[in-house]
């Protein structure tokens, strides 16, 4: 497509510009149609989740989803704004469910705290029971309990919530101490 011909269906219809990014996957096309909602649509977010990199992140995934699914767009349903807009409210709900379904999860494992004093057996049974575990579970016993990194500092490096890290830790020990026959 031409740059007249990006000039001209963009100064006249965002709608037929989206149903000529998916028929034609034009990337100029779709750089105009992100420079003219881009703004609306980070300014909408920021005042619905009140944080500029949650509305920033949110943004950028609501305009690669219009990217990769444009062709599921129907103008008979909704104009182009507010199937952009559609998209961009529901990855924010999916965020709040998760962080609901997180802090339900990060709530229960507070005040459980596991103690390595239970561990008084021979360190090369300790280390077998470990390589049992799965990957993840080991990883984390061996990062905080022989390098000795925080929670957070190993979801940060696992990429990881801080949940998923604590979770992991309290299976892992659930694990051990069956296998090593310990009371936890």
């Amino acid at each position: 497509m031409s740059e007249a011909q990006v000039e001209s269906v963009v100064e006249t219809d965002w709608n037929q510009s989206l149903e000529l990014i998916a028929t034609t996957g034009d990337k100029r096309l779709f750089m105009r149609f992100y420079d003219h909602f881009s703004p609306r649509l980070r300014s909408w977010l920021l005042k619905l989740c009140a944080d500029a990199t949650l509305a920033e992140e949110l943004s950028q995934e609501a305009f690669l989803q219009a990217w990769r699914k444009a062709a599921s767009y129907e103008r008979s349903k909704a104009s182009a704004s507010t199937w952009l807009f559609t998209i961009a409210r529901n990855l924010f709900i999916d965020f709040k469910r998760r962080q609901k379904v997180e802090q339900k999860h990060l709530q229960s494992l507070e005040g459980e705290e596991v103690q390595m004093d239970n561990f008084n057996l021979d360190s090369n049974i300790v280390k077998e029971a470990i390589a049992k575990l799965p990957h993840r579970q080991a990883q984390v016993i061996y990062q905080s309990y022989f390098l000795g990194r925080s929670h957070s500092e190993i979801a940060e490096i696992m990429g990881l919530p801080l949940g998923s890290i604590k979770s992991s830790i309290r299976l892992a020990f659930q694990k051990l101490c069956k296998d090593l026959d310990v009371a936890s």
